[in-house]
């Protein structure tokens, strides 16, 4: 009996690939077309899944019910991380030995994070800016010199020689002459200096952008603003599963033999879309982060510093867009998923904190902050881990009555690129391939050149009126905010892009089909967002 389901498996498979090659022609109507695999959020990990699964030759949809990359992956602190973090063991070393599980895990983790690290640098070197990085060791501080070299020749084992840590111990006395090392409170305390080398995102949204264009050029059906609103499991097996367009309200039904819930902080709520009796566990634990954007003397340009806050966890001041942004807090998160913002109480913490820091750089205050954002980071639930836990899990949901359906918690944005890869080979471990293979490439896409067209700011002038008009052609772009914030940048420049927002607009205004009303509308629209999601104060 098993091996007459397996045949009239394949038979299915083969008859609904050949029916959703038919189908999916039509790129307005996905109702009634079928996929090997739906992936459900499209934000660092689930954008990294289906470029993987695509180029492997699976039938593909991806859908998020924001714009891609708009949830947490373009909210944490942008950093492609050595991994460092995850060689702290705590209070004390003795946290290791007593639970050497967390050990293992670390190891594993900070593996990942430097091989990620080497890789993407390679390959996509376009996409990140190194940074000259310090962290402080202090006679009276949480780890000791020999704690700190120990975790960075650690690091250096764990990582290929190709991109090397560059790291360094420097003394005491020569490190009076850095700029923060310099500014830090109690610093006749400082016994030395780890300095090495980091790697800062240009900004993370557009890696999500790059990797869902790359799994559409590979045959993907990718769509944002849509969202899942029903998981009905299918008697022949797969699932069954309810689209809504949320700009058109356009309704469709797709079956796909697997499903891959990547949505995040959302995948609990995903998870409850199952119309099965029963429903899975919780599996998503959210901290809260929050970070702040400041302009800092130039002598600080290009170099990055971590200390311990007085909670005890690492925060850094990070070089990024022309200034230095400073976080992250971390606190659980228990609030509304679809309403997260960064409080003024959450900055005005931040200002003292840095304050605190650094006395010797100089008295900061609330009108120093350019502006805010504020993330949930989807970490793993683990009841005995209140902030939950960092490691990076795929949950087989089939004994909790989703059979065929995986989840992936505690991913960061540093090691999507093996995450996606550890996707696709849980779908090749369950099903055929149902197309050749194509070769996958990370090159991220470049806007046609275009010298003669205006820079669409004074500063910087490195996006013109012809990338946004090549960007609202080709890449999904529905609104404003998804134009200057994920596929060009604008939106993170110290003003955020405010002064060109009505020459932006027009600009795309006859591509996206916008007449002078809805102009002014997106223009108010990013006016508030920029008011409301990172604390802009607009007059």
């Amino acid at each position: 009996m098993k091996t007459l389901d397996n045949v009239l498996g394949f038979i299915q498979r083969a008859l609904r690939t050949d029916f959703s090659a038919v189908m999916v022609v039509d790129q307005g109507n996905l109702d009634g077309a079928a996929f090997d695999v739906a992936i459900i959020g499209a934000g660092i990990n689930g954008s990294s899944a289906a470029q993987h699964l695509a180029s492997l030759g699976y039938t593909v949809l991806l859908v998020d019910k924001g714009d891609y990359g708009s949830g947490s992956s373009s909210r944490s602190t942008r950093m492609l991380h050595c991994g460092l973090r995850y060689l702290a063991p705590g209070a004390s070393v003795w946290e290791f030995v007593k639970h050497p599980t967390r050990f293992v895990t670390a190891m594993r983790m900070a593996r990942n994070a430097m091989q990620n690290r080497a890789q993407f640098v390679e390959t996509t070197p376009e996409r990140v800016i190194p940074a000259d990085w310090f962290y402080p060791i202090f006679s009276d501080g949480t780890y000791a010199r020999w704690q700190v070299a120990a975790a960075f020749n650690l690091l250096s084992k764990l990582g290929p020689g190709s991109t090397p840590l560059g790291y360094e111990l420097i003394s005491a006395e020569e490190a009076k002459a850095i700029p923060f090392v310099k500014w830090v409170r109690n610093g006749s305390n400082v016994t030395g200096v780890a300095r090495y080398r980091e790697y800062v995102y240009n900004w993370p949204e557009r890696i999500c952008v790059d990797a869902t264009l790359a799994a559409e050029k590979a045959g993907a059906i990718v769509r944002n603003y849509t969202k899942v609103t029903k998981l009905h499991r299918l008697q022949e097996g797969g699932w069954a599963l309810s689209l809504l367009d949320e700009t058109s309200a356009q309704q469709a039904v797709v079956n796909a033999s697997i499903v891959l819930n990547t949505a995040g902080i959302w995948i609990d709520d995903v998870n409850a879309h199952s119309e099965g009796a029963q429903r899975p566990g919780r599996k998503i634990t959210g901290t809260k982060g929050v970070h702040i954007m400041l302009t800092l003397p130039p002598e600080c340009a290009g170099k990055g510093i971590t200390l311990i806050n007085r909670t005890n966890q690492p925060i850094s001041l990070t070089p990024w867009k022309g200034g230095h942004f400073f976080g992250p807090t971390e606190t659980l998160y228990e609030g509304d998923i679809d309403d997260i913002k960064p409080l003024e109480e959450e900055i005005d913490w931040l200002v003292d904190e840095l304050n605190f820091l650094l006395p010797g750089l100089r008295k900061f205050t609330r009108d120093d902050v350019s502006y805010a954002w504020a993330g949930v980071r989807p970490l793993t639930y683990d009841a005995a881990l209140p902030n939950g836990s960092r490691s990076r899990l795929i949950h087989d949901l089939g004994a909790e009555g989703m059979p065929d359906v995986y989840a992936l918690t505690g991913g960061p944005i540093m090691t999507h690129r093996s995450a996606g890869q550890d996707l696709a080979a849980v779908v090749q471990g369950r099903i055929p391939l149902s197309r050749p293979a194509q070769p996958l490439s990370f090159t991220p896409p470049r806007f046609p050149d275009n010298q003669n067209s205006e820079p669409v700011l004074v500063t910087p002038t490195d996006v013109s009126l012809a990338d946004l008009r090549y960007a609202a052609t080709h890449e999904h772009v529905t609104s404003l905010i998804d134009l200057l914030f994920r596929r060009v940048g604008l939106g993170w420049t110290p003003e955020m892009a405010l002064p060109g927002l009505r020459k932006a607009t027009e600009a795309v205004a006859d591509i996206l089909g916008w007449d002078a009303q809805r102009v002014d509308r997106e223009i108010e629209a990013y006016r508030k967002y920029v008011r409301e999601n990172h604390r802009v104060r607009i007059s």
